[in-house]
């Protein structure tokens, strides 16, 4: 299994549209192949910060999901909400 961790940081005028993309985006995320979980989370104190946590059965299946349309209409429907680049990072399970 291959995680990614994205830490998003969202502009204050832009926390509802966000929210809206990256839900469409969640709802085809999960129905991909390979696709283990797809959390959409936001902080309950710094409502402008979120984290996607994305878990794949293998790291193709994780790189075929950068390639799904779904996924390049959020990223260019989102870009311009960002207020910083977004961080993503890989890591590998121990546990479960």
């Amino acid at each position: 299994m291959v995680t990614t961790i994205v830490h998003i940081k969202v502009k204050q005028e832009f926390v509802k549209q966000f929210i809206e993309a990256t839900t469409k985006n969640h709802a085809n995320s999960v129905k991909e192949k390979g696709n283990m979980r797809f959390d959409f989370l936001q902080n309950p104190t710094d409502p402008t910060a979120f984290i996607l946590y994305e878990a794949y059965e293998t790291e193709e299946d994780a790189k075929t999901h950068k390639t799904t349309t779904h996924y390049e209409k959020w990223r260019t429907t989102v870009e311009p909400f960002m207020a910083s680049r977004r961080i993503g990072l890989t890591y590998k399970v121990i546990k479960p």
